[in-house]
């Protein structure tokens, strides 16, 4: 007998008292929703492990917060997909921010000397806080959310989802139309040799959601 045979032997023998699990049915459904006692907070709490910051507001609060959070930020010019609600561009606009148009398709150079992006998403997982583009026309081409170092993205409260099936559900129609999907969870961040913390390295350092429910 081999390593490995012995290995399965001793596996098979410690699941000899557990029978097949045909008679425990598990009562789950791909894609259906996991019961979570507050969904919100669940992303919210698991979006700040990933150090993104998310600012809860009210839905006619979205354009009077994201003009306060690029002040604070320092962003002076930001990129603006076409399908982005103009009354939030207008808001913008008159706090003296420079509106940057992705038409025609800005260059790489063009898109990192740009102070940031902001975009809207598709689908959000409570359970992992995550955000999920699908690059429909008010978030822009996939590049626009890689290049720049700041991303600001607004969630709709009924965006979020809790678990991973249930978003894959909520994105079928995307992915049997081939759109491209963009999984964000907080800044981009990696560790080096020494288990170094470097960010921005492969995305944005610095992601901010402004959660309208």
């Amino acid at each position: 007998m081999n390593a490995r045979d012995e290995i399965l032997a001793r596996v098979r023998a410690g699941l000899a008292d557990r029978g097949t699990g045909a008679g425990h049915p598990v009562d789950w459904v791909y894609g259906r929703a996991t019961p979570l006692p507050d969904v919100l907070g669940r992303f919210v709490e698991r979006c700040e492990d990933y150090q993104a910051r998310v600012i809860r507001v009210a839905a006619p609060d979205v354009g009077p917060t994201l003009v306060r959070v690029l002040r604070e930020s320092g962003i002076t010019s930001a990129v603006w997909p076409a399908g982005l609600d103009a009354g939030w561009r207008a808001a913008v606009l008159a706090a003296g921010v420079t509106v940057i148009a992705d038409d025609p398709p800005l260059t790489r150079r063009q898109l990192d000397e740009t102070g940031g992006v902001v975009t809207a998403a598709r689908v959000a997982v409570a359970e992992t806080g995550t955000i999920v583009l699908d690059h429909a026309a008010d978030q822009g081409r996939r590049a626009l959310s890689l290049v720049p170092d700041f991303h600001l993205a607004i969630v709709r409260g009924d965006q979020v989802v809790s678990d991973v099936p249930e978003a894959v559900a909520v994105l079928r129609a995307s992915i049997d139309a081939g759109r491209p999907l963009t999984w964000i969870s907080g800044g981009s961040a990696t560790s080096d040799i020494e288990l170094e913390r470097v960010e921005g390295v492969h995305g944005p350092r610095t992601l901010v959601i402004v959660l309208a429910e």
